[in-house]
Formats: C-alpha cells, structure tokens, sequence
C-alpha cells in the first residue's frame, strides 16, 4: 500500500485524501468516538442531565446482582440461537430445491425475498395483525385460539417465527450464489455413483458449501443478539419481560430510566458476547468449513 501511494503525484494524493476524507470523518464521529465515550460511560452514573459522576464498576456489579439481567440475556440467547438454526437450515433446503430449475424458481426467488427489503415497521404492524387472538389469520387457519404476543408462553415463538421469516430470502440468496459456482459435475458424479438425493445434500452439498454456510451463520447470530426493532415495534419486550433482549435493556435503561451508565455497561456485556461467540466460530471454521487449512 506505501509503494502505490509513493508511485502517486501529488494531485492523485490530494484527490485520494478528498474521497477518503468523508468516510474517515463519519467512522471517526459516528463510530469510533461513540464508542470511546461508551465505554468509558459505563464506569459512571449519568441521567444525562446532570454532570457525569465517576462510579468504577458499579454498574457491572448492578447488572450482574439483579435476576432480570440473567432472564434478558437467556431471552437473548434463546432468540438468537433459535433464529440462527432456522434462518440457516430453512434457506439452505429452499435454496437446493429452487437451485433444481423448478418451474417458477424466479417467482419463488422473489417472493422469498420481498420480506427481507421490507420495512420492519411493516412487518410489525402486518403480523401483529396475523398473531391478533380475536381476528388474527394464523389462529383462524389453525383453528386455535392462543394470545401469540400476550402469552408468556408463546410471545418470544411469535418473534422467532417473524425473524426468520425476514431472513430467509436474503440467506436463500447467499446460498443460491454459492450453489451457482459448484460445478454440475460433482452432482453427476454423485448421481452415476448411485447416491440418493439425501445422501449427495450431506456428502456434496453441504460440505461444498460450508464456507457460505459458516458466513451466514456468524452474521444471522450476530444479527439475533442485536435485535431491537421486532421487540420494539411488537412486544416492547413483555409480557412479564419474556420477550427483553439486551439491545432492547439498553434502550430502556437509557431513555427511559435516564441510566447511560448501566446502559452502556449492559452493551460492552453484549459485545463481549459477540466478540467471545464469533472468536469461536472462527476457531472452529478449520474444523467446520471445507478446504480450510
């Protein structure tokens, strides 16, 4: 990167410096400061009207004495485990049998992947509208009558279903792009050898694409352990705090308790969550993806 720099005259320098400029500025403003002065937030108590009083690690040790903060992060935990299985196993099956050439593959590719362009305030509103226990469509099909977003029971399922159902089409996409570039050979060889389709999905298939896979995987999870808009817009994390994830804890304890501190200190919980989750998946990828050395 220095030698090319060095080959440039100095207009071709100036006029690098003017693109990269704007960039620099807004990761610098709006990224890295933020961060910094998150992080050091979260060692202090501030209701963000009065001056910033130093606390050290007062707002861990609140966080991690209180039960509601172990129920938040296993609703977390379950919410971004269930939306990782199911947005990854759902559109690596729909992705082979649309790959197959089916008559109006390009129909179901679309329809597929409308959900995910799709505004979130949309959907919210659609499917508060479906999960309605009195004039709701699912219950109606189902023939049930169950409070989808008022039961503790079966509010984070409601959410889980809405989640995946976005993700599918963009991760069926991933997959599509994927399976595009496997020679066509491999799957012939597999069929002259006498393979079910069963057994060419498990020994040709998937470990082929187990790079695509292991990518969808690291960012469906991160995607799930940062949810906000679905709980907002839906649940507002209840019943009886059984749909609260993190994101959501801090946003409350933020703007609405007025605590940047604890707030900022339940996030650098979150990314250490993150960070230790995708160290792991990362380390595991010789193991898990194909053709890795």
């Amino acid at each position: 990167m220095n030698k090319f720099f060095e080959n440039l005259s100095d207009n071709q320098k100036f006029a690098a410096w003017v693109f990269i400029l704007p960039a620099f500025l807004g990761t610098l403003i709006f990224i890295i400061i933020p961060v910094i002065c998150s992080f050091g937030l979260s060692f202090a108590k501030w209701d963000l009207l009065n001056p910033i009083e130093f606390a050290g690690l007062a707002n861990y040790k609140e966080i991690f004495s209180e039960p509601l903060f172990y129920k938040i992060f296993m609703n977390t935990v379950v919410f971004a485990l269930s939306t990782s299985i199911l947005g990854v196993i759902i559109p690596l099956i729909l992705a082979c049998i649309l790959n197959s050439k089916i008559r109006g593959s390009e129909f179901y590719k679309t329809a597929y992947f409308l959900p995910f362009i799709t505004p979130m305030i949309v959907i919210g509103v659609v499917w508060e509208w479906i999960f309605d226990p009195n004039i709701g469509l699912l219950n109606h099909i189902l023939h049930l009558h169950i409070n989808w977003l008022y039961d503790t029971h079966f509010a984070m399922i409601a959410l889980i279903i809405v989640s995946v159902w976005k993700l599918i089409g963009y991760n069926m996409i991933i997959f599509l792009s994927a399976l595009g570039g496997i020679s066509q050979s491999m799957f012939e060889a597999a069929k002259i050898d006498g393979a079910s389709p069963y057994q060419t999905f498990k020994n040709v298939t998937v470990p082929l694409l187990s790079p695509s896979i292991f990518f969808v995987v690291i960012i469906t999870a991160i995607s799930s352990f940062q949810v906000f808009d679905l709980i907002y817009l839906m649940t507002q994390g209840g019943p009886l705090d059984s749909t609260n994830v993190l994101v959501y804890a801090i946003y409350k304890n933020a703007f609405e308790y007025f605590n940047a501190g604890k707030a900022s200190a339940i996030a650098y919980v979150l990314f250490t969550v993150i960070l230790v989750l995708t160290l792991i998946q990362w380390n595991l990828r010789k193991k898990l993806v194909f053709g890795e050395n």
